[in-house]
């Protein structure tokens, strides 16, 4: 199992994660900071648990290039 953490609230923006796993992260018009698809918001940290362990390479790239750290992810 994949769970993949976003602190949204320190996005800068920078569009790094949707160009490495556009399935997962999403760029919102709205403000501008990204959104990680089929999450649920707990205090500011949006969560999603996936069985599809295909997506954690592409979503390790993207916490890996996240210039401000705000992306976790685990294989569990």
């Amino acid at each position: 199992m994949v769970v993949i953490t976003l602190q949204r609230n320190k996005c800068i923006g920078c569009n790094y994660c949707v160009e490495l796993a556009p399935s997962q992260f999403q760029m919102s018009k709205k403000d501008g900071k990204t959104v990680l698809l089929h999450s649920k918001d707990k205090k500011g940290f949006f969560t999603v648990k996936s069985n599809d362990d295909i997506i954690f390479d592409a979503c390790d790239r993207a916490s890996k290039a996240c210039p401000v750290n705000i992306i976790s992810v685990k294989n569990i």
